[in-house]
């Protein structure tokens, strides 16, 4: 019997929000990477891009500023998302993907904050 696997959605990642109209942006994504649905992205101060929201750096993309809702391969150009930008929202925890570089429960649970502080609340069930 073959299996099917279907990749996340964004169903799997956005759990509630209030107003899709309000919650929601349409932003440029920096380029160099495939960022997978429910990517935590941070927000270059300089370009006003989107990227991976890291752990260090002095960029402004060490602060989680958005979830990306639907993947984008951003490999070779910059390209255009629609990302979560502020609540009221519920988000799935373990639907959220992070840079390699928040690698440990502290630095998650800083860019959870993070996303708090924008009404975008994780959670382990909705």
């Amino acid at each position: 019997m073959t299996v099917l696997t279907q990749p996340p959605t964004m169903g799997d990642v956005l759990k509630y929000e209030v107003n899709p109209n309000f919650t929601r942006e349409t932003i440029t994504l920096l380029a160099g990477t495939a960022y997978p649905v429910g990517a935590v992205l941070g927000k270059i101060t300089a370009s006003g891009k989107y990227k991976f929201a890291t752990s260090g750096g002095s960029d402004g993309a060490q602060t989680a500023a958005a979830v990306l809702l639907y993947a984008v391969d951003a490999t070779e150009a910059d390209a255009t998302a629609i990302i979560l930008a502020r609540g009221p929202a519920i988000v799935s925890k373990a639907a959220l993907v992070f840079d390699a570089t928040v690698d440990d429960v502290a630095k998650i649970a800083t860019k959870h904050g993070q996303l708090t502080a924008l009404g975008i609340i994780p959670r382990d069930s909705a």
